[in-house]
């Protein structure tokens, strides 16, 4: 019995422990970095365990922040690859201190994680080969259509599927270059993404004109960083840097270089200008879900 107390109470202080992220990056000297490997210009790997993007290295610039907060000399940055399915368990069990790549801030993933201000609003759309003829949702009925296993989308998917009577086959990719290669193969007509992740991947393609963004806009969501719950110093800490990055006007000069200007490995551009949503994002900060950017 006492032993079982014991457990319990070491699990205890390993849980306050873990819930102070500040606490637990001064005491360790590092902190870790979750990222995506196909998340468009938001966050994508280099190779040889780099990784670059925009929400990449607006975190880097957040870590720094913080690093000078708690007036440490070094801090070691630990780069965890995630995946749709897996980035809410990494950030809830502590593998991944700070996650930076395409997650929407909605209002069941508040309940198990917190998110900084929207850094990005994203608009969902359809890629399509420039040859389909597709141009709408209406016309994929009878297709397949990919999307990526743990995303929004699939559900985004599912209720225009009932609203407009359009019957099509779901098709799964692991990760969005998984996805983009369904319908690059043919194995799929049609890919519902994020726009920005559409553009990345038809940018790094190897004949870009072949596939173009189509259709109706699915839905607008707000893209944020994502924290542990329940941490509001660390909260504040994140949330203050990237303010400061807004106010200043640094988010819209990184947002240049990652999504206006040719960048690595490639050397392409995505070529997608920041949406009104995204701008009004920046002069008003705010950790909106989903769901209260649909009311509007």
């Amino acid at each position: 019995m006492k032993k079982s107390l014991l457990v319990v109470a070491a699990l205890l202080a390993a849980g306050a422990v873990q819930a102070n992220t500040l606490s637990k990056i001064k005491e360790s000297g590092a902190v870790s970095m979750g990222v995506r490997e196909s998340s468009g210009a938001l966050s994508y790997t280099l190779g040889d365990g780099k990784f670059a993007g925009f929400h990449t290295e607006i975190c880097q610039r957040v870590l720094a922040d913080i690093q000078k907060k708690l007036g440490m000399a070094k801090l070691d940055i630990k780069y965890q690859p995630v995946t749709s399915q897996n980035r809410i368990p990494l950030v809830q069990n502590g593998t991944v201190d700070i996650e930076c790549g395409s997650t929407t801030n909605n209002a069941t993933r508040q309940k198990d994680v917190s998110f900084a201000v929207t850094t990005y609003v994203e608009e969902v759309r359809i890629a399509v080969k420039a040859n389909s003829g597709i141009t709408s949702i209406a016309q994929l009925a009878g297709k397949k259509v990919a999307t990526t296993t743990g995303t929004t989308s699939v559900q985004l998917l599912r209720k225009h599927e009932r609203g407009a009577g359009v019957n099509f086959e779901e098709v799964f990719g692991k990760d969005h270059s998984d996805s983009f290669l369904l319908m690059e193969s043919g194995r799929a007509d049609a890919f519902v993404m994020d726009g920005q992740i559409l553009a990345g991947n038809i940018a790094k393609s190897k004949n870009p004109a072949d596939f173009r963004i189509v259709g109706e806009v699915l839905a607008v969501e707000p893209i944020a960083i994502m924290i542990r719950k329940d941490d509001p110093a660390f909260k504040k800490a994140v949330d203050d840097s990237i303010i400061a990055m807004m106010k200043s006007g640094e988010i819209a000069k990184l947002y240049d270089k990652w999504f206006m200007q040719p960048i690595p490995p490639s050397n392409t551009k995505v070529g997608l200008p920041a949406s009104e949503a995204t701008k009004a994002a920046w002069a008003n900060p705010n950790d909106k879900p989903v769901e209260e950017y649909a009311k509007k």
